[in-house]
């Protein structure tokens, strides 16, 4: 294949990748802002607002893994399509969603199709561009995941303003069948899977594991870290994730090869995702249901104040991926981790229900560049150093890792923003709909937990950008040794 002709399949591949993860992550962030209205609509108690909002995370997050190895043996188009398909229909069902029971199920639709999507979103990308193009090529991706974090809370509070929650989900229909029929066009197929078998025990384990782990997490937002079935499901987690590792290690062909983990800088890389994810969605939620519980601010206004941290992605995703050619990914990774360090910690001191509207848009703003800054070098330097064969599952691990930190990021800012109000403060916090309803002491109970809560994520950033640091710091030595 020449490379004008190849660059046009890569370029058209990228358009698919691209759109089909701009779907799945808008489903996240719009609902973010749109909570309290399908909370409201729906007569949801607390626990099922939560629950509305983090099992979208908790399944996606339990499936990917798998869903990753099925890629690298079963082909990644494949996987895709059905993926966006189940995606698509679970719109629907959200649309038309009776009771709030029936409206998490079909969350778990959407879920496990966006998982589908996501486990081959970049590596779909890997594939189609080669080592050279890679970082520019993620980038753009990276970007896309951006636009949407700035695209759902401005459509998600202006489509709850004037045509209801209902519509948020209906327009992903007709969207997502345009995305669908193109990458059934451009999509190339895959090529023979290497002969080796899905490791279906290292699956059950590792779908107890994670599901175990990441229900806990959902739990401790609102039953708090010293809940009994809280520790109780992490420790089930985490036993399912030690006989899983235990197991990766004996037989042939395990669900994640055990060498992804043997090069230094792709271990750290894989950790500095996971702490980084947790200040990626936690702060738009915290800054989201402060505004609309304290400013007394509607879910488009709302909307708009948070749009900010996104323009930063959307601005320095491609730019590092265009500065992975003259340095190394550590280096612009430690700039990115220290950016959102210090935007996080300079919202905690700010935060408060009279802040400015440009104070609160330029911590947001630097938030997003130093995410932006961070994610395309890293995700290059996991997928450019693996085999092609490995790309699927490097990705799932990737994926899983962000994912989780998510999900520990949300609970674990909630718990603490929420901690000290009583269950009717959380139920107008998670609920209400329209001006300030809390009362003047819960109000400033509110303030500082939120503001002790993004201290919490500062200090993560900066945990993971000393964490880089050192690991970039004793690459030299060891290879002088």
């Amino acid at each position: 294949m020449m490379a004008d002709e190849a660059d046009k399949v890569g370029w058209a591949v990228l358009v698919a990748a691209s759109a089909g993860a701009l779907l799945c992550f808008l489903n996240l962030s719009a609902l973010n802002v749109a909570l309290p209205a399908v909370a409201h609509s729906l007569r949801a108690s607390p626990t099922q607002a939560s629950w509305i909002l983090l099992s979208y995370m908790l399944v996606s997050t339990v499936c990917i893994l798998s869903f990753g190895r099925l890629a690298d043996l079963w082909g990644r188009r494949r996987l895709f399509l059905a993926g966006l398909s189940l995606f698509v229909a679970a719109c629907a069902a959200c649309a038309l969603a009776p009771t709030a029971e029936l409206m998490l199920a079909s969350r778990i639709g959407q879920a496990i199709g966006a998982a589908g999507v996501m486990a081959n979103a970049s590596a779909l990308v890997g594939d189609a561009f080669g080592r050279r193009k890679m970082g520019l090529a993620l980038g753009v991706l990276a970007m896309v995941a951006a636009l949407a974090q700035v695209v759902g809370p401005l459509a998600g509070g202006f489509v709850v303003s004037w045509w209801g929650w209902r519509a948020l989900f209906m327009l992903n229909v007709p969207a997502g069948l345009c995305v669908l029929a193109w990458s059934w066009k451009v999509l190339p197929q895959s090529e023979a899977a290497p002969p080796e078998r899905f490791d279906l025990a290292g699956a059950a384990l590792s779908l107890i594991g994670i599901g175990c782990v990441t229900y806990a997490l959902s739990m401790a937002g609102t039953r708090g870290w010293t809940s009994t079935p809280v520790w109780t499901f992490i420790l089930a987690g985490l036993c399912a994730i030690g006989l899983f590792s235990g197991l990766q290690m004996r037989v042939a062909s395990p669900l994640v090869d055990p060498t992804l983990f043997g090069d230094p800088g792709r271990r750290t890389a894989y950790a500095g995702i996971l702490l980084l994810s947790m200040t990626q969605a936690a702060p738009l939620l915290l800054v989201a249901l402060y505004l609309q519980a304290c400013a007394g601010l509607q879910p488009s206004e709302a909307g708009l104040r948070i749009a900010p941290v996104a323009f930063g992605m959307l601005m320095a995703a491609p730019v590092a991926g265009i500065l992975l050619r003259r340095f190394r990914p550590e280096s612009i990774c430690v700039g990115g981790m220290l950016l959102a360090a210090c935007a996080l910690a300079l919202l905690a001191a700010l935060l408060q229900p009279t802040i400015g509207a440009v104070q609160l848009s330029m911590c947001l703003w630097v938030l997003g560049l130093g995410i932006g800054s961070f994610v395309t070098p890293n995700n290059a330097s996991i997928l450019q150093s693996v085999m092609p064969q490995r790309r699927g599952i490097a990705n799932g691990v990737r994926s899983t890792l962000q994912n989780t930190g998510i999900m520990v990021g949300t609970a674990l800012a909630l718990s603490v923003a929420l901690a000290g109000l009583p269950s009717s403060a959380h139920r107008k916090i998670l609920g209400n709909v329209g001006g300030p309803a809390l009362s003047s002491a819960d109000e400033a109970t509110f303030t500082q937990g939120a503001s002790s809560a993004l201290a919490v994520l500062a200090v993560l950033c900066l945990a993971g950008a000393a964490l880089i640091a050192n690991t970039r710091r004793r690459a030299p030595a060891a290879a002088a040794a």
